[in-house]
């Protein structure tokens, strides 16, 4: 799961960010390569707060699926 959350981290992250590529490539003339950066520092910021609350608490991977195997059975 940490890898899945880093790598899932690293699209949206210079110098390897395929999805802020790909938003340059069909976003409107006016929008600069500098604006997408700085239109996706929140979501860099939720998805580093993430990967340090699995880190922190490794229990919160397995939550959903208990409970959800809880209710079913």
């Amino acid at each position: 799961m940490v890898i899945g959350a880093n790598l899932q981290t690293s699209f949206l992250t210079p110098p390897f960010g395929f999805a802020l590529f790909y938003l340059r490539g069909v976003a409107p003339e006016g929008v600069s390569t500098g604006d997408i950066y700085r239109g996706a520092l929140p979501f860099i910021a939720l998805q580093l707060s993430v990967l340090l609350l699995i880190l922190f608490f490794p229990q919160l991977v397995t939550l959903l699926p208990s409970l959800a195997n809880a209710a079913a059975g």
